[in-house]
């Protein structure tokens, strides 16, 4: 299933959805309400199964196209700054991903701030990785995130790393346009501001203040770009380089790779904020994917 658009149409599309619903002056409410209404249309294989299920006490759902077994299995945790977004926008990017690399992706419906302040997403996660690696090996899942997400799915592995004191961690982590300093002045990269065609300094910031209070941004385990590396699986970290989040990743990679780890880290021009979760519609997230896929395969050693 293809709907190709050229990248300059597609980065228009993107700005208005910059202003029109991730935009500090409206309510969150209307916020979420918008970006689920966008998403819900989203185009999957033919032969997707969503299953709506709880797993460790938190509503999730299942995504699977057309393999015959389980296979590795992907846990996902979509963005939209803790305090928006939901499954719907990443369910066209596990589709893809489950028929590309024979997997299940789980997408949970973590709970979102500000009713629900740090760290109680990360308790979310902690709950359902823990009640997925009873019936499923380490050795079988990899945890993933896009922009916020993927700041929750890395602090979710540096605390597992740090509580089982080198016990099994997941086989890989994929950092999709990660979200992992909150800390962070925005503003200091001005060609980033204007570039990023998503994502601005003003709605990073008041997700940040939503999300927890100014005195915690510093702790790794909000921000955990501040954390070592030391100890992680695999990661492979994908960007844009027209986004404000491109240092976060640039950042993370070169970490990572001084401790040791095994990284593969790759930057597409000319590309926005989260343009990965548009494979069909953009070639460089259907490269993205494709290398998403591999990074999948090759890690749960499929």
């Amino acid at each position: 299933m293809s709907m190709r658009v050229p990248p300059a149409v597609a980065r228009l599309g993107v700005r208005q959805l910059g202003r029109r619903v991730l935009n500090p002056a409206l309510p969150w409410a209307v916020q979420r309400r918008r970006l689920d209404r966008l998403f819900r249309a989203s185009p999957v294989p033919r032969g997707t199964t969503v299953r709506r299920t709880i797993i460790g006490g938190v509503p999730a759902e299942v995504v699977t196209a057309g393999q015959d077994g389980p296979g590795p299995t992907v846990l996902h945790f979509h963005g939209g700054g803790y305090c928006v977004g939901s499954a719907l926008l990443a369910r066209a990017w596990a589709a893809q991903l489950s028929a590309q690399a024979t997997c299940q992706v789980i997408l949970p419906e973590y709970r979102l701030a500000p009713e629900h302040r740090y760290p109680a997403a990360l308790h979310d996660a902690h709950q359902i990785l823990n009640a997925l690696t009873g019936p499923v090996s380490p050795a079988d899942i990899v945890v993933s995130g896009d922009s916020a997400g993927g700041g929750l799915a890395l602090a979710l592995l540096l605390a597992a790393r740090d509580r089982d004191g080198g016990g099994a961690l997941p086989a890989g982590c994929i950092l999709l346009s990660p979200w992992l300093d909150l800390g962070r002045d925005r503003q200091a990269r001005p060609d980033l501001v204007r570039r990023d065609a998503l994502l601005s300094p003003g709605w990073l910031a008041a997700c940040a203040r939503a999300y927890t209070d100014p005195v915690n941004w510093a702790d790794p385990a909000v921000s955990p770009l501040l954390a070592s590396s030391r100890g992680l699986p695999p990661l492979l970290i994908q960007a844009g380089d027209d986004e404000l989040l491109a240092p976060d990743a640039a950042a993370m990679a070169a970490s990572a790779s001084a401790a040791g780890v095994d990284v593969s880290y790759t930057r597409w021009p000319g590309m926005w904020h989260d343009f990965t979760l548009q494979p069909g519609m953009l070639a460089a997230a259907d490269s993205a994917l494709d290398q998403a896929a591999w990074f999948v395969t090759a890690v749960t050693g499929g």
